[in-house]
């Protein structure tokens, strides 16, 4: 059977599972103004939606018995979102900039001076370092401890609730610091309805997506984990990153830059409970300590650049490049390595 079939269905359910996180996503950033949430707690919270196709899709992956296209769902996701959001986080947030500033530094030529275009740092409010990027960081951490030591290697149940656990500690800590005063919000039926359309359409749309991956990885000839990772997890993002221009562009920089933490920490940990909860084991010790090595790498480098970075609390275009540059050292290692023991 011809494979694009199923690579148009793969688009079709992966932007339908997206459309239904954010038919959800709305109610709760209702709830985050509501609970006078600040914006990178706002992020965790909205994430539960966000990252809701990512579990979706893993679940449904378990439930089927193709757990590892779960896995590489997972950690694909986590290695190409952060670089990918925050080079569009900050590419929005020039181009705000430059618009703002571009009817009012025009010369007698109609040309923008340098300053106006001149790419300024992307800023973000400090509570991105402590209620997102360290947090996530110290998850990671956990993943790592829990699925790698030879004794204990893979996805088992105990580490499931062990990192469902992790979440709730993560997500309590997020919406406990820094509280704003809570705002009144109207409610109508209209958007309840859509809510609930929209975890029908992610229920399906995850189902399918994972349907198509097996169908397609199947006719390619190739592994479920790496379909589910270069795959899955690459087209996973393609919403998300209309989502983050939308939001840059708005203004809220902050909720732009740390959804992507906030996403991925839901991720690691939500998304992580199904497949360890039907228990996973590791065949390819190279393949998944290198993929969760570069997981790791990445959030390092994004919570050192917020902390070290000149000025603290912001990416310049440089840390953004580095960031793009570490993806390609990731896609260099895997095509000349680690596939080539696949």
């Amino acid at each position: 059977m011809s494979i694009l079939p199923w690579v148009l269905l793969l688009l079709l359910s992966v932007y339908a599972a997206h459309w239904g996180a954010d038919k959800i996503a709305e109610p709760l950033q209702k709830l985050r103004q509501q609970w006078g949430l600040s914006e990178a707690a706002g992020a965790a919270f909205v994430a539960f939606a966000t990252a809701s196709p990512e579990i979706g899709t893993n679940t449904t992956s378990a439930i089927r018995g193709f757990s590892d296209i779960g896995l590489g769902n997972l950690l694909g996701s986590n290695i190409i979102s952060v670089p990918a959001i925050v080079t569009v986080a900050y590419i929005a947030s020039w181009w705000r900039n430059r618009e703002k500033s571009g009817g009012k530094n025009r010369n007698s030529n109609n040309n923008l001076n340098n300053n106006s275009i001149s790419p300024k740092p992307l800023k973000v409010k400090s509570e991105a370092l402590y209620v997102q990027a360290i947090p996530y960081l110290l998850i990671v951490a956990l993943a790592a401890l829990l699925t790698l030591p030879k004794s204990w290697r893979g996805l088992q149940p105990i580490d499931a609730w062990i990192m469902l656990a992790a979440y709730v500690i993560y997500l309590g800590n997020a919406i406990l610091r820094k509280r704003k005063q809570r705002n009144q919000v109207q409610w109508n039926r209209k958007e309840i309805v859509t809510a609930v359309i929209g975890i029908v359409l992610l229920i399906f749309g995850a189902y399918f997506t994972v349907t198509a991956t097996e169908k397609i990885v199947s006719n390619l000839g190739i592994s479920q984990v790496i379909g589910g990772l270069f795959i899955t997890a690459t087209l996973s993002i393609v919403p998300e990153v209309f989502a983050t221009w939308s939001v840059a562009g708005s203004g809220q920089l902050t909720a732009a830059t740390t959804s992507v933490i906030a996403d991925n920490t839901a991720t690691m940990t939500l998304a992580f409970f199904p497949l360890a909860l039907v228990t996973l084991p590791v065949e390819n010790l190279l393949l998944y300590s290198v993929n969760l090595g570069f997981v790791a790498l990445l959030a390092i480098v994004y919570a050192a650049f917020l902390y070290w970075g000149k000025p603290n609390y912001s990416f310049s275009l440089k840390e953004v490049l580095i960031l793009n540059g570490i993806y390609l050292v990731y896609l260099a290692v895997m095509v000349f390595g680690v596939l080539k023991t696949v």
